[in-house]
């Protein structure tokens, strides 16, 4: 097993990719603290991983609540001693043009995505730093690297989390610390299922066409990425063994994204 005996915590891992990678965490043998606003969807995820085998525990945390992530990382640290991965993965959308958008609601995108990711990376180094090292991830997206229309927020803290994730990269090579970000495309998640009818709403097409001719363009298949692809690379990234891989955007797009 890749990541046996490590532990692990993920935010926004009640659905979705982040309760995805905290599966195959758990099958690879890591134990896997589950964090998410929802406290109910936190714990089917728990309940999930550990009717498979796994160990897991419940967090009920918002990732823009300073000392609710300081209390959920230092909770994982005293029930299981150290940890060595942490993934800030939780997020959320707003589909606007950046004429007609609200300042609150970009704040809200960016408090969760970017300060989030903050957040966590901070109270997470602490610990890693005082111990043998870790690994950060970051949920990125090809948003990470380019634009899409009626993304600002999304958009610019994606980007945003790239520059962290490099930052972290830099300073914590001395203390063995090891970071990435993944850029997935488009994953048929909730997050992503509620964008359809809002973009066919602003764009004047229908459902499929913006599936078809927004979302899947640019790949080379016509393809979603899979839930299944993403943990895939989450598990390879905190398995490597060394910092010859450090501070990479690793994409997952079906070409639609190519570096």
């Amino acid at each position: 097993m890749r990541l046996e005996n490590r532990i692990a915590l993920i935010t926004g891992a009640g659905r979705g990719i982040g309760r995805a990678i905290a599966e195959a965490f758990a099958r690879e043998g890591a134990r896997v603290a589950v964090a998410d606003l929802s406290a109910d969807s936190a714990g089917e995820t728990v309940a999930a991983i550990e009717a498979a085998g796994g160990t897991a525990m419940a967090l009920t945390m918002d990732v823009t609540d300073e000392q609710a992530v300081e209390a959920g990382v230092q909770r994982v640290v005293d029930t299981w001693g150290r940890l060595d991965i942490a993934l800030a993965n939780a997020g959320i959308q707003h589909i606007d043009p950046v004429d007609k958008l609200d300042f609150a609601d970009w704040r809200k995108v960016i408090a969760v995505h970017l300060d989030g990711a903050f957040l966590l990376t901070r109270a997470a180094l602490r610990h890693m730093y005082a111990g043998s090292g870790g690994t950060m991830l970051y949920m990125g997206s090809v948003h990470s690297l380019e634009a899409s229309p009626l993304k600002a927020p999304y958009v610019a803290a994606k980007h945003g989390m790239l520059g962290l994730c490099r930052a972290v990269a830099k300073e914590g090579a001395e203390h063995g610390v090891r970071s990435h970000i993944i850029c997935p495309g488009f994953v048929r998640t909730p997050l992503v299922e509620k964008q359809i009818p809002e973009q066919a709403k602003e764009l004047g097409i229908s459902e499929q066409e913006v599936i078809s001719k927004v979302m899947l363009k640019n790949t080379v298949d016509g393809q979603f990425t899979t839930l299944e692809d993403v943990a895939e690379v989450a598990v390879h990234l905190a398995a490597f063994p060394s910092a010859a891989l450090t501070g990479q955007s690793i994409v997952v797009s079906h070409g639609w994204h190519m570096q």
